[in-house]
């Protein structure tokens, strides 16, 4: 089989021997393997537990893990290209990804970013030193349930999930919708809200994030999961009805989540990766089909159509666009960005999420009725494409909101006179 061209090639997109390599191993296991299982999973709404089982294999599923502690020591930008890689292939394995690797990221490289005292700093390193070793060494998977349905996810409100402090540990209670990965995951991270009592008044400044074993009692899963697209990352509704955790269940004490979400705000884009991942599948989709090179089809070339070249050199500049911006942006990451960064950082949101799915209208227009078929995977790559849109905490009509005010408006300005 011949191996796909890189996403971003290294040399023109001037990528460090890390990256280069991280992201060669994610093609490789998403063109090899991951390709092959996603209509299964598409179909049936399964869990991509065999693609998992190769991440950890790889070594990839500690990516983000410091090396001291035995993972590769990926910061945000690397994650992200490597993690477009794998959403070329299975979106819905690259969406999941995404949701695990995010309890290692938010824990290592972005909060060693942050600014905090020695005593939360060394609580901090020692609690996340038990979940690494989980991950390394048996292959744990951590979900990240943290959608409630508000503006908690994004740091501007306490989170419903409630922990109550009792002897030796927390009660947790709460609800987490569209919580990817539920019945699947080895540990829930969970953010909850941490209280003296059940009078204590809730605030966003002592949300902790906490490891919730899947089989703890008082855990459990509801609803069923049919949706349009990324039908395999299994979001089903997560309930915490007075689950006791321990102390050794912190992934961030109380008050670090709450300074992550305030100063590194490009923690919210990690969702985008899958999605520039689809955005590329499906313009190679179309490329390939036109010139008769697509596997399951008849090797009838239609490049020779005024019209079709048309279509494909709109793509084409759609994908240069959002490849650019999208870089340009996570390049720039980094605690407490300017003002000029956080609007790039939200357009190339906006881009990553509706260029996917246009790219991805455009390709089944230009290949024609074949391409609405399911034995093909485009269909599958313009369900999924649609799903990245409606994503909290940065959806795309609040990416608008936040861009048109930003612009408008410095920090502290008001028209109330």
């Amino acid at each position: 089989m011949k191996q796909d061209s890189p996403i971003f090639e290294p040399q023109q997109w001037q990528l460090t021997g890390q990256q280069t390599e991280l992201c060669a191993l994610a093609r490789q296991l998403g063109q090899s393997k991951f390709s092959e299982r996603a209509t299964e999973y598409d179909r049936n709404a399964s869990f991509p537990t065999e693609n998992f089982k190769d991440l950890h294999q790889s070594g990839l599923l500690g990516v983000c893990i410091p090396k001291d502690n035995g993972g590769h020591g990926a910061d945000l930008k690397t994650y992200m290209l490597m993690a477009s890689e794998i959403g070329r292939y299975c979106g819905a394995t690259a969406l999941t990804f995404n949701m695990h690797v995010s309890s290692c990221l938010w824990t290592g490289p972005l909060a060693d970013g942050l600014t905090l005292d020695d005593d939360l700093r060394s609580r901090l390193q020692q609690g996340r030193k038990i979940h690494y070793q989980r991950i390394i060494e048996d292959g744990a998977i951590y979900a990240q349930p943290f959608s409630e349905g508000g503006a908690a996810a994004a740091g501007k409100a306490a989170f419903g999930t409630q922990a109550i402090r009792t002897e030796g540990g927390w009660l947790v209670s709460g609800k987490k919708i569209f919580a990817s990965l539920s019945g699947h995951a080895d540990y829930y991270g969970a953010l909850c809200t941490e209280l003296a009592d059940a009078n204590d008044k809730p605030s966003r400044r002592n949300t902790m994030y906490v490891a919730i074993p899947a089989n703890a009692d008082g855990v459990r899963v509801e609803g069923e999961w049919d949706p349009l697209g990324m039908r395999g990352t299994v979001s089903r509704t997560l309930i915490f009805d007075e689950v006791f955790v321990t102390e050794e269940s912190l992934l961030m004490p109380q008050g670090v989540y709450f300074q992550a979400a305030s100063q590194w705000p490009h923690m919210f884009m990690t969702l985008t990766p899958a999605y520039m991942g689809i955005a590329q599948a499906a313009y190679d989709f179309t490329v390939a089909y036109l010139r008769g090179e697509m596997p399951g089809t008849p090797p009838v070339k239609r490049r020779m159509f005024p019209t079709k070249q048309i279509a494909v050199a709109q793509m084409r500049i759609m994908l240069e666009q959002t490849k650019a911006l999208w870089f340009q942006s996570i390049s720039e990451a980094k605690p407490n960005p300017d003002k000029e960064s956080l609007l790039r950082a939200w357009a190339a949101q906006y881009s990553v999420m509706e260029n996917a799915n246009e790219i991805s209208q455009l390709a089944i227009r230009t290949c024609g009725g074949q391409a609405m078929l399911r034995s093909l995977h485009l269909e599958r790559l313009y369900r999924d494409s649609r799903c990245g849109a409606l994503m909290l905490p940065w959806t795309a009509e609040l990416c608008m909101d936040m861009i048109g005010k930003g612009a408008l408006y410095e920090k502290g300005e008001s028209d109330e006179e």
